[in-house]
């Protein structure tokens, strides 16, 4: 399982753990999670030729046996020797609620690896007071920490985004702040220490410890105070539009709205996908901080007519704050295309309700 908060890198290393598995000759099998329907990450994952499994409505710890039956199916379709799990970026208590009742309830079944937990140095550096910029309030940081706290690895990834004083000075407050984790430098996107980290991972079981203790009042304010958005948008121009222009400005318009609303980003992403074509071709925009500019991580080869965008927003702020954002930039795109809303979901997370919480390793 690979966890770590929105916005950390998540789906990107998971994709290239899958490719280096299969590159082994390992089958493998990916299980995506979100509070909503309709996510980019399994749009990505799944044009990169993964079979992939998708668990809406909650995370791992909520809905324990849709993991159980997502692992079920993907067994029947392609019988993975690897299943590979990215929680919720707001989820927490991932030890108690999911591998320790996996190994309780289904120990014949599974070896649960080491729980990694990924972060972005950027994110991670504000959180901790080692530099300035855009932050959570206290009951959102309260997760964030408790994610790294129950972590056997915590993962810094982006590396590429800090210099190396800054990165040794990350690590070392991690290591000082959270001594039971073994703590990384990673790129993802780079493929730098890749290799280090998932020879940790891939043949090797998580140890036993004591699980951590986890206030579930606390968490529950947190997540109630970030704002969720998915959403589908049909595309079409006559003259035909390049993807790259076109989230770009659904990007910016939408980092400019929430910025001036107060609302601070912690991922917004976004695939398009032409209606024709072969299934792998997808666009995909990234946009992890206020201050940042949107990353495109993958574009169209040509112009097309028409395609599906994929919204996935998640922020610090109202829900109705994240709506009005999407509905500023599709009129904003209005003038240059056709934009029809499919599908749309606003909302914030409900209290976490664990099916299972099981405290020891036996």
């Amino acid at each position: 399982m690979i966890g770590g908060f929105l916005g950390a890198g998540k789906t990107t290393s998971v994709a290239a753990l899958a490719e280096h598995l299969r590159d082994a000759g390992r089958t493998v099998g990916l299980i995506t999670n979100d509070q909503g329907r309709e996510l980019v990450d399994t749009a990505m994952l799944r044009s990169k030729g993964f079979a992939t499994e998708e668990i809406p409505g909650g995370c791992f710890c909520c809905r324990f046996n849709s993991l159980v039956d997502a692992a079920g199916q993907l067994t029947e379709s392609t019988r993975p020797d690897v299943f590979i799990a990215e929680p919720v970026g707001s989820c927490t208590d991932l030890v108690a609620t999911v591998t320790y009742p996996l190994r309780r309830i289904y120990g014949d079944d599974f070896s649960i690896a080491p729980l990694s937990v990924l972060v972005d140095p950027v994110r991670a550096s504000r959180v901790f007071g080692l530099s300035e910029g855009g932050q959570f309030s206290e009951k959102v940081v309260y997760i964030y920490r408790k994610q790294l706290e129950e972590a056997d690895l915590i993962v810094i990834n982006k590396t590429d985004l800090m210099e190396s004083g800054a990165l040794a000075e990350l690590e070392a407050k991690l290591t000082e702040e959270f001594p039971n984790a073994e703590v990384l430098q990673i790129s993802a996107r780079d493929c730098a220490g890749l290799d280090d980290w998932f020879g940790r991972i891939t043949d090797a079981e998580q140890i036993a410890r004591n699980v951590m203790e986890v206030d579930y009042h606390v968490y529950a304010e947190g997540e109630a105070l970030l704002g969720w958005l998915n959403a589908t948008v049909q595309l079409s121009a006559t003259d035909g539009f390049e993807a790259r222009p076109v989230l770009q400005q659904f990007a910016i318009a939408m980092q400019s709205h929430l910025s001036e609303h107060g609302a601070e980003i912690a991922h917004l992403k976004m695939t398009l996908s032409p209606d024709s074509g072969l299934g792998g071709d997808v666009a995909i925009i990234n946009l992890v901080r206020n201050d940042f500019v949107p990353e495109l991580s993958a574009d169209l080869d040509a112009p097309i007519e028409s395609g599906q965008l994929i919204i996935n927003l998640r922020a610090e702020g109202d829900p109705e704050t994240l709506h009005a954002a999407v509905q500023s930039a599709l009129a904003a795109a209005s003038t240059n295309l056709a934009a029809t809303l499919d599908h749309l979901e606003h909302f914030r997370p409900g209290k976490p309700e664990p099916t299972h919480r099981v405290t020891d390793f036996a």
